[in-house]
């Protein structure tokens, strides 16, 4: 049934008849797991009771789910039949176009020479674009803008294309064609061919013997008529790699194959693409640099709004206030979305009354999302969804669960998808690589450009994310389509006016609750299949919750429960009850003791609790343990985790607890964090106890303040590639002493009174090296010729009393980041010919004009770029 709801998904977007069976499906999908873990449920309640009682029980408790099963089997042959009576082909069968699609890609298809007459914040991006097609080496290039549906790909690449200067490079062989979601090649070689060869009246005998040739004779006509010729084809909205190489009749194995529809005549010609997947544009042209555009700034969206609403373009504030407070509100709505601004801005220019623009105000995303010649921005957005594959829809309808403007840390999105089943490894049992999928699916919704990069780390990985707010709105709606999931908020308040029906479906999976937690506490609860259930604490009135008994009471097949920032005096014992529990959050909550019934939770993949002053010694009976965070203990007792043979995180045990467990059964664990009291272990047991660790690849050791690191004996941790330090280090290791494979290190708070460059930068293999945090007590430091081999990133934070860094020449000759407090000065940096990127400092008090001026001049002039951090 999943297999076949994954194969209808495209299809019932087209049709109603496919999506309201394909909506009995999914019904019938969740029966089936209902039926499932509810048995499942029975039959551990069960294990408990008296040996007769029981087995009786269960007699019934069969007989029960078989007549369940049965009904199911009934219910599906039902559906079967009525896919006949109602005229339903089978899923996949043509590919004959819809009314809605056929209309959707009318209004997509424009002219090129229809230039926008308002074009806002596009100027730079356009000189950039028009600097590409015409400069260059003389190779065919393709040329890519990539965004979000409704940015403004299409817009910018009328302008660049009816550009003087591109009109002037590429005078006789210009064209535009719109290829659409659904890519059909002859169509696209047809637009093409007709603005290329038949552009007078004695063309038409050709036009006509070019249109009864095949599609590959198409191909084959466009590409004898380019190959002499420089040219410029524009391709507007490329959906897929697939659809490229149908375009270009690209070989897999050969890209740049000179049966290419578009010739490399060496002359300079130029293909412009406008796609909203990263992906396409890199498969397209691997040596050109896509160029992504960037959502408008608060400015930028007020003056194209104004231009749009407006009409006369006067200054508004020769309009009411109330207006312009009310356009304000209005264009904060649309987060810079040129689409959404415009469509807006249309729509308020017919009617300029007051009564009109709150009406407005007050139900903007339902305007938005209205379909038609003027406003379709929803339909615009809903092609992305669309086009996703089955495997990643879910994944984003997820992300319809966090508030609006939320920041999304990416390890709490990959193990919430990972405890709904999600994500799914090339084979089940592998658990190792789910983590590893789960960032793979989140790069290509990114690359998808439906979710935002908020933060990275160092080693260019996305820490934190969010979801713009339209997107977002149309995660929503299918959602809610789907029976996914809804919310409750301070918006929406849980009124004893209103029906608990009315609420959330009884087939309600996941509810995600942003404010007034105690009274949704107190509600009669009606959706006993819950799956998932998310509190947000947002900064309103804290909620305390003495008693949580209605979650083990109301939702006993839960999966996921998400508790983080809320308080919460104490977690009842019927939390053990939740058999079916795979995801557990509790940081933040101020909860000091969990209780011992926890022990049951025999599904639980992930753990995630912090500053408690004592774990109980029962997390060795939850075997299918992966992720357990536990940091900040205040009590150091014996805890027992050697039996979690499916561990790949740890994270907060003390060193003490460490080594009375046999780390040669924790087989999996790839990540471990340890904090506490080092003295109390024995060093050369304990690092016998790392090398163990055959996957481990990252490992953070924290020393409490009191405590502090001898020189560390670390050589025999072969496979160990990130090392974290923070506390205060007595001696640094000798060169020789660090994992001979290390490749990231950090120190912080070590407060080392000798230079730690001439060990560090012995590291062969080292890359990144962070120092922060007084991890360093001296005034200067030095890397001598030749060190720090294959480094690429140095970060120098908060060393107050580091004031020279003296690079030789010949040392760290592939660095290519560098980040540094305003206060250390640093010689050698123009040596660096791979640096790429500078990042200074600045303390809040800002220096004196002079020196800051001579500081500028001593970078601004080289060819990487340079960013302030006012902190």
């Amino acid at each position: 049934m999943q297999c076949f709801l994954e194969d209808s998904d495209k299809k019932q977007e087209e049709d109603s008849r496919v999506r309201n069976w394909v909506s009995d499906i999914r019904e019938a999908v969740y029966n089936a797991e209902d039926i499932i873990d509810m048995f499942i449920l029975n039959a551990q309640s069960l294990r408990r009771n008296f040996f007769l009682k029981c087995g009786f029980k269960k007699l019934i408790n069969r007989y029960k789910v078989g007549k369940k099963i049965e009904a199911l089997q009934l219910g599906l042959l039902d559906i079967s039949n009525r896919r006949e009576a109602l005229g339903i082909k089978n899923i996949g069968e043509g590919r004959s176009r819809s009314a809605k699609n056929q209309m959707l890609q009318g209004l997509r298809r424009s002219s090129p020479h229809a230039e926008e007459h308002v074009v806002v914040g596009l100027e730079k991006e356009a000189d950039e674009l028009v600097n590409q097609l015409i400069g260059g080496d003389l190779r065919r290039r393709v040329i890519s803008l990539v965004g979000m549906g409704g940015i403004g790909k299409t817009t910018l690449s009328k302008k660049v294309y009816n550009h003087r200067q591109v009109v002037e490079c590429f005078p006789d062989c210009r064209a535009w064609a719109y290829v659409s979601p659904d890519c059909r090649p002859r169509d696209v070689y047809m637009q093409i061919i007709k603005q290329l060869v038949c552009t007078s009246t004695k063309d038409q005998q050709v036009l006509e013997m070019v249109e009864k040739l095949q599609e590959h004779e198409l191909g084959d006509f466009l590409h004898e008529h380019l190959k002499e010729k420089r040219y410029l084809i524009v391709l507007d909205d490329v959906w897929s790699c697939r659809d490229w190489n149908c375009l270009a009749k690209v070989s897999s194995n050969d890209p740049d194959c000179l049966e290419n529809v578009f010739p490399d005549g060496g002359n300079g010609s130029r293909l412009l693409l406008t796609t909203r997947d990263k992906d396409v544009a890199l498969h397209a042209d691997a040596r050109s640099t896509p160029q992504e555009m960037q959502l408008l700034s608060k400015q930028k969206s007020w003056n194209l709004f104004c231009g749009k609403a407006f009409l006369d373009h006067v200054d508004a504030d020769r309009y009411p206030p109330d207006l312009v407070q009310l356009g304000r509100e209005m264009v904060d709505k649309c987060n810079g979305l040129p689409l959404a601004i415009v469509v807006l801005g249309g729509l308020l220019s017919r009617d300029m009354s007051h009564t009109e623009w709150r009406k407005v105000h007050d139900n903007i995303n339902a305007y938005l999302a209205k379909e038609g010649s003027q406003t379709g921005v929803m339909t615009v957005l809903n092609l992305s969804y669309i086009d996703l594959p089955s495997y990643l829809k879910p994944c984003f309808l997820h992300l319809s669960l966090f508030p609006e403007d939320y920041v999304i840390s990416t390890r709490k999105l990959f193990l919430l998808c990972i405890a709904e089943g999600f994500v799914l490894s090339a084979e089940q049992a592998d658990q190792q690589s789910m983590k590893v999928t789960a960032e793979v699916y989140l790069n290509e919704l990114i690359n998808r450009n439906l979710i935002q990069v908020v933060r990275m780390s160092v080693n260019a990985r996305v820490v934190e994310c969010r979801v713009h707010d339209l997107m977002r709105e149309l995660a929503i709606r299918k959602a809610k389509e789907q029976n996914f999931f809804r919310t409750h908020d301070i918006e929406d308040p849980l009124s004893s006016s209103t029906s608990n029906s009315s609420l959330f479906s009884s087939k309600c999976r996941r509810q995600s609750i942003y404010s007034d937690m105690e009274r949704y506490a107190s509600v009669e609860h009606n959706t006993p299949y819950l799956r998932s259930l998310l509190f947000f604490n947002l900064g309103h009135e804290i909620c305390r919750f003495s008693q949580l008994d209605f979650i083990g009471k109301c939702f006993k097949v839960l999966r996921v429960l998400d508790l983080e920032g809320v308080k919460v005096e104490s977690l009842p014992s019927i939390v053990g009850t939740l058999i079916h529990l795979r995801y557990l959050g509790l940081r933040h909550t101020g909860l000091k003791l969990l209780p011992l019934s926890i022990g049951n939770l025999r599904s639980l993949q992930t753990l995630d609790v912090n500053n408690l002053k004592q774990v109980p010694n029962v997390i060795w009976k939850i075997q299918n343990m992966r992720y357990l965070y536990m940091e900040g203990q205040k009590y150091d007792i014996p805890l027992k985790i050697d039996t979690l043979e499916n561990l790949q995180v740890l994270s907060g045990i003390t060193f003490k607890q460490w080594i009375q467990n046999n780390s040669s059964k924790l087989t999996c664990l790839g990540k471990l964090k340890l904090e506490g009291r080092y003295e109390q272990v024995e060093g050369v047991e304990f690092w016998k106890s790392i090398a163990k660790l055959r996957v481990l690849k990252s490992l953070y050791l924290k020393a409490s303040e009191e405590s502090s690191f001898p020189s560390l004996a670390m050589d025999c941790c072969l496979y160990l590639s990130k090392l974290d330090i923070k506390g205060h280090m007595q001696k640094l290791s000798e060169s020789f002493q660090f994992p001979p494979n290390l490749s990231q290190l950090t120190l912080d708070s070590c407060r080392l009174d000798c230079d730690p460059m001439p060990i560090l930068e012995k590291l062969p293999k080292l890359l990144t090296l962070r120092l922060r945090a007084e991890s360093y007590l001296g005034t200067e430091m030095h890397v001598s010729a030749n060190g720090f081999p294959q480094l690429k990133v140095l970060q120098l934070f908060e060393l107050s009393k580091v004031i020279k860094l003296n690079i030789e020449n010949g040392a760290i000759p592939w660095l290519m980041q560098l980040h540094c407090q305003f206060s250390t000065r640093i010689s050698g940096v123009d040596k660096l010919s791979n640096l790429v990127e500078v990042k200074i400092v600045i303390d809040s008090m800002i220096p004196s004009f002079s020196p800051f001026a001579r500081f500028l001049s001593t970078y601004r002039s080289r060819k990487y770029h340079l960013y302030w951090d006012h902190s």
